[in-house]
């Protein structure tokens, strides 16, 4: 058999499908791997909090106050009230990532239904939902955040709540935009002349088109909520006592900042930590699904 025979004999490779080669390029990118491991580390370590953290985020002791890191077995020391820093910044975190969490969950429900419904049948509806986005998209969101916590209070739901109603606008104009380019393309057309429903045209051709986009927006939206929710407790805004936030401990610990700077060096170190860590996971994201890179 010539060489070429045996060439031809031989299994062809299987040609990679496009989100293989999206994610082999995302695992190129070190700091988005990276970035992701430590995200994933934050969240299994925020879930464990009940049983990781040696105590109750609440728990008081008068006779240990204001402790260094180290001492009588208190890993980051203790804060003005003799509270565990470390248990309460494994609970702050958690608080954190669902708050940011959830709020971009509930954000992309919103976003696709206005999103979709708008691109996809146009017309009245599509001017109709524009026009309510414009009037939401003139108010600064983080303004607009500050207002809705006001109004509804300081519960962990309501900042989700004004977090949400904050920050839809944009990524259901990003959805309508995609939603309007994939309509026009052949395969789309070719699912429409074969008789496909609305439906199916929708959720088997046209949206998983769209979500690289969306994946990117997501994975900056999700920090986003969390630096806003630690912005909302700096102003007195945030989730309400006892439950504890990245911000409330800063706040609570700037008072000391001075002879005690653990109080404030701890949190803001971890809550860095953890935007860097999503800013790289997202900027992998972006890079992934750029149509520029080879």
């Amino acid at each position: 058999m010539t060489t070429i025979e045996s060439a031809e004999a031989r299994p062809q490779p299987r040609p990679r499908s496009e989100w293989s080669r999206r994610l082999a390029r995302f695992q190129r990118n070190r700091l988005a791997m990276l970035g992701l491991v430590i995200v994933i580390v934050s969240l299994v370590v925020s879930l464990l909090s009940p049983w990781i953290a040696p105590y109750h985020f609440a728990e008081l002791d008068v006779t240990n106050r204001l402790l260094p890191a180290g001492s009588e077995g208190h890993l980051m020391g203790t804060d003005a009230s003799g509270r565990d820093v470390f248990s309460r910044l494994l609970y702050s975190l958690r608080t954190a990532l669902f708050i940011g969490i959830s709020a971009e969950l509930l954000s992309l429900t919103i976003a696709f239904a206005v999103g979709l419904l708008a691109g996809y049948k146009g017309g009245k509806i599509d001017s109709i939902l524009m026009a309510v986005t414009d009037v939401m998209f003139a108010f600064p969101g983080y303004l607009f955040a500050v207002l809705l916590v006001a109004v509804f209070g300081r519960s962990l739901w309501a900042v989700i709540l004004a977090l949400t109603i904050a920050s839809w606008v944009s990524q259901s104009r990003l959805l309508r935009a995609q939603i309007l380019k994939m309509k026009s393309l052949e395969f789309v057309e070719a699912g429409r002349s074969m008789g496909a429903s609305g439906w199916t045209l929708v959720m088997r051709y046209m949206v998983p088109g769209a979500l690289g986009p969306v994946l990117v927006t997501t994975s900056f939206g999700i920090p986003a909520n969390m630096l806003a929710e630690s912005g909302l407790a700096l102003l007195g805004l945030g989730v309400a006592p006892p439950t504890p936030s990245v911000g409330t401990m800063i706040i609570d610990g700037y008072t000391y900042v001075q002879s005690h700077p653990h109080l404030v060096a701890w949190p803001v170190g971890v809550f860095v930590i953890i935007m860097l860590s999503f800013t790289w996971l997202g900027d992998g994201v972006r890079d992934a699904f750029d149509v520029d890179e080879s």
